[in-house]
């Protein structure tokens, strides 16, 4: 994403981020009615990779469902071929940015279930399984490659907690046990997770769910919400290196 010397026409670019069980869904929900409720115009809510693999039409659709078929339903989507597997991830967020363009053109916020960072988390995990410092020197490496092809997040919000406590949830939710592989990659997450948001402090907010309540989350991410909606740089495609008319406003950036 360039920089501006304006601020863009444009709605912002939200993610939300974590491991399974953190809340992040059921609270960005609850905040967006309510900030809804006080008149602002509702964000257009971008479901996660776990809410769309069943049988979504579209090239975004199908290349979730080979990437499901080739890890023969693995809920982490692991086929195997980590970089491959990456690679195919990134398409989709560009896929799923070229689909929500019109509503950031119109001053609208998108708020992505789960965006680039989940990809860069999980697939520098699988690349550097027993080294955390590969591992979170992979994921800025993956996030700055994403980001030579498509815009990354104007914010993205990180919901954290005790990694065993937001298990125990999602398996409630889920109706099932998680085997000891996915919980070991789950609580490797829940660490990189909050290390590479502490390399971004500009982009991220951190919501650490045991320091704060359940109603002192959702007051903070409405605050972050409309906070967003500050100067935006303009959006242009990341990988024309010429300048280019942002693709919101057409303003030459």
């Amino acid at each position: 994403m360039t920089t501006a010397t304006h601020p863009c026409t444009r709605g912002p670019l939200i993610s939300g981020e974590g491991i399974n069980g953190v809340g992040k869904t059921y609270l960005t929900q609850r905040a967006v009615a309510e900030t809804t409720e006080h008149g602002w115009q509702a964000p257009v809510l971008l479901d996660e990779f776990s809410e769309r693999a069943r049988g979504r039409v579209g090239l975004g659709g199908a290349l979730l469902d080979a990437l499901v078929s080739a890890s023969n339903r693995d809920p982490f989507l692991r086929g195997g071929t980590p970089a491959t597997e990456a690679m195919l991830l990134f398409a989709i967020k560009a896929h799923d940015l070229d689909t929500v363009r019109p509503h950031l053109v119109s001053g609208r916020a998108v708020i992505e279930g789960r965006s680039i960072d989940t990809t860069a988390v999980y697939q520098a995990l699988l690349l550097h399984p027993d080294d955390a410092d590969a591992a979170l020197e992979e994921a800025g490496a993956l996030l700055r490659l994403a980001a030579s092809f498509r815009a990354l997040p104007d914010l993205t919000i990180l919901v954290t907690d005790d990694a065993s406590a937001a298990i125990a949830r999602a398996q409630t939710r889920d109706q099932r046990i998680y085997p000891p592989d996915q919980l070991d990659l789950q609580h490797a997450a829940c660490s990189l997770y909050e290390r590479l948001a502490a390399t971004d402090p500009v982009r991220f907010r951190v919501l650490d769910r045991r320091e704060v309540g359940e109603e002192e989350a959702v007051s903070l991410i409405g605050t972050w919400i409309r906070e967003a909606y500050g100067r935006l740089p303009c959006l242009a495609e990341p990988w024309q290196d010429l300048p280019a008319s942002c693709q919101a406003c057409g303003t030459g950036a």
